[in-house]
């Protein structure tokens, strides 16, 4: 259930979260490496932004990158996750996300995660702890429906869509994730999150948040399902304007 381009609104200027979802990780600048995969744009290294959300990981390199505006990675789509921590270089995250039925991307996409702004250690094992919950929430008995992207109107995300910056983690009986430790402490930029009218259509395992009314939001502007992807000259597949 990754996905190219189908975390962020049309025009491209904002992330688009679900109605319900929480973003409890931001970090502003991050490396992140696509390697060798079946999906021929889609390599090589970008630097952007970082979300970490009760339901999934939103890469958002900046600026725009090879036809990659956002990535998106659900926890369930995760596999064989690793922190290192070499003795010499920057540690790193590296992990691969498996593609599902109904998504723009082919075959498995290995990943490595580079922060050049420290918090490698943190993320990764707030990263670790979410993908073995999400395991244990959705396989084998409730699997994820197959992948639909965010339809209908979108919203002006409320103040509440990000947790503020504390000491935290993973509650482990409970699967959830807690608020972002210290490290973490710049905020998204309010006016690039916006939210979907539609609920998260899988099993978070972050904070349990119900989605808010639609008239209790502002209203920001319509969001189609994208239309059908076709592949460029690079390979990537991207949306028909």
């Amino acid at each position: 259930q990754m996905s190219v381009n189908t975390a962020n609104t049309p025009d491209g200027d904002g992330v688009l979260i679900y109605n319900g979802e929480v973003i409890h990780v931001f970090t502003p600048l991050i490396s992140f490496t696509f390697e060798k995969n079946e999906n021929e744009g889609l390599l090589g290294k970008m630097d952007g932004q970082l979300f970490l959300t009760s339901h999934r990981i939103i890469f958002r390199p900046m600026p725009p990158k090879a036809g990659v505006i956002t990535f998106e990675m659900p926890f369930h789509a995760l596999d064989k996750v690793r922190l290192e921590q070499p003795i010499f270089g920057a540690n790193y995250i590296h992990g691969f996300v498996q593609a599902a039925p109904g998504s723009n991307i082919r075959g498995d996409v290995p990943f490595r995660m580079t922060f050049s702004k420290g918090g490698c250690v943190e993320f990764g094992l707030m990263l670790l702890q979410a993908v073995e919950a999400a395991e244990r929430l959705t396989r084998p008995q409730s699997a994820p429906p197959p992948y639909a992207p965010p339809a209908g109107a979108y919203y002006a995300a409320p103040p509440d869509y990000y947790t503020p910056s504390a000491a935290g983690g993973i509650q482990q009986q409970q699967n959830v994730l807690q608020n972002a430790p210290p490290v973490f402490s710049d905020r998204p930029p309010a006016d690039a999150i916006y939210m979907a009218e539609a609920p998260p259509p899988y099993a978070g395992v972050g904070e349990e948040r119900a989605p808010q009314p639609t008239e209790e939001l502002h209203r920001a502007g319509e969001s189609a399902a994208p239309p059908p992807y076709s592949a460029t000259s690079d390979g990537l597949r991207q949306r028909r304007n």
